[in-house]
């Protein structure tokens, strides 16, 4: 093997290592979906979730895609869309993995057209408010969460709207992504529809 051989070599023995797996997981992040099964998830509720174009999407129904493993401390990152009259969230730290809600868990919110919209799209509910409350619909959105012991902090898009929240109620549970009931139309009747989509979703322990 001439000296030139031997350099090549080298060199595409560094590049392979620089993307090798080990490499790319000493950043700590665990992938929970990345677009192409749902190993990770139990379903519950009736909501239709299925896989199209490298997302989870649901359209109808009101359910829960719950991780089968329970968490504590982390942050997570994932990428959602949803059109602007779905009602949809990241519930973390949930209690009870068969039924998911607000009140054994806690519930980050994705709903720009909440009645109350304190509570909506950015907040978590009954926990840390938003004023102004910033729009999701019709777009890719990045959630990072951060919980840390009692202290939870939200960043949409780069915007934090969780500062540092405190509330102990709930110490770990399940993470779920929620396909929600909407708003009652004008004969009472509950709109159960509006496209929700999450395509990329990651967890780093902390």
């Amino acid at each position: 093997m001439n000296r030139r051989s031997a350099i090549a070599l080298l060199l595409v023995g560094f590049a392979a290592l620089s993307y090798s797996p080990r490499a790319s997981s000493e950043t700590g992040w665990v992938t929970l979906f990345d677009g192409k099964n749902l190993d990770n998830f139990n379903a519950i509720g009736d909501a239709n979730w299925r896989l199209e174009d490298g997302a989870v999407v649901a359209d109808k129904g009101n359910g829960f895609l719950v991780t089968k493993n329970t968490y504590t401390d982390y942050q997570i990152r994932a990428e959602f869309w949803v059109e602007t009259d779905a009602n949809s969230g990241i519930f973390i730290r949930c209690t009870n993995p068969e039924k998911v809600g607000a009140d054994n868990a806690y519930e980050v919110n994705i709903w720009d057209a909440r009645p109350e919209p304190s509570y909506g799209t950015g907040a978590i509910v009954n926990v840390a408010k938003v004023d102004p409350m910033p729009k999701a619909g019709g777009k890719w959105n990045v959630y990072e969460i951060t919980a840390k012991g009692s202290t939870f902090t939200v960043v949409l898009n780069g915007q934090k709207t969780v500062d540092g929240a405190q509330d102990a109620k709930f110490a770990s549970g399940r993470i779920a992504l929620q396909h929600g009931l909407g708003l009652k139309d004008d004969k009472g009747v509950v709109n159960d529809k509006g496209v929700v989509k999450f395509r990329k979703v990651e967890i780093k322990p902390l």
